[in-house]
């Protein structure tokens, strides 16, 4: 355990930091989850919908910096291509 005052509040920061990024991650994979989900059952609509709303999702963790731009890019090409493979 750290002795020194910061560093006792670098360690507390840190740790809520973690869990705030944690539960982003986990919205965009549960996220991601349910347009895999919707494109494996065959139904359009409903992956069209789990589409916009993992792109929401990707695209906020992208502004908060817990994804890299080009990884959140990645994960939207990915997904609209297999929604887009639908028809």
């Amino acid at each position: 355990m750290a002795n020194i005052k910061s560093a006792k509040k670098r360690i507390l920061t840190s740790a809520k930091k973690a869990e705030a990024n944690k539960a982003v991650k986990t919205g965009v994979k549960t996220a991601v989850k349910k347009v895999r989900t919707a494109v494996e059952a065959g139904d359009k609509t409903a992956a069209a919908e789990a589409l916009t709303a993992a792109t929401s999702a990707i695209g906020k963790a992208e502004s908060k910096g817990v994804l890299h731009k080009n990884t959140a890019s990645r994960k939207v090409s990915r997904l609209a291509a297999a929604v887009n493979k639908m028809d």
